[in-house]
């Protein structure tokens, strides 16, 4: 396992935490806030601390590691090939009408027939 799959599972890890810590902070509507002990480290003031913090932690850690991926990324410089196997090769030519040297007066104009079924009864 190289160097970008491990910074890429960090990442995935620091981005669920700082989800996660995200939601247990306490908004304006009360959100998922925490209760408890109104003392201590968990107390409504020390959560809100504790929370910010850690918030504060985790989006530095994930602005610094998204830029490191970016930079393994291009130090990497591998050009992978892309898959072709799907893409169609050939485009098919649009059907057109048959080309007649005869007048534009002299062939008969015959409505074409009904491909869908009229909305309207």
């Amino acid at each position: 396992m190289g160097l970008f799959h491990f910074l890429i599972v960090v990442q995935g890890i620091i981005a669920a935490s700082l989800v996660g810590i995200i939601l247990m902070q306490r908004s304006e509507g009360g959100g998922l806030g925490m209760g408890g002990s109104p003392s201590g480290l968990m107390s409504a003031r020390g959560a809100a601390d504790f929370l910010t913090r850690t918030t504060t932690i985790l989006a530095t850690l994930f602005i610094l590691l998204s830029i490191s991926l970016a930079f393994v990324a291009a130090k990497k410089g591998n050009s992978g090939e892309i898959d072709t196997s799907l893409q169609r090769t050939e485009v098919p030519a649009a059907p057109t009408a048959p080309v007649t040297n005869a007048p534009a007066s002299a062939t008969p104009t015959v409505p074409a027939p009904a491909t869908e079924v009229p909305l309207d009864k």
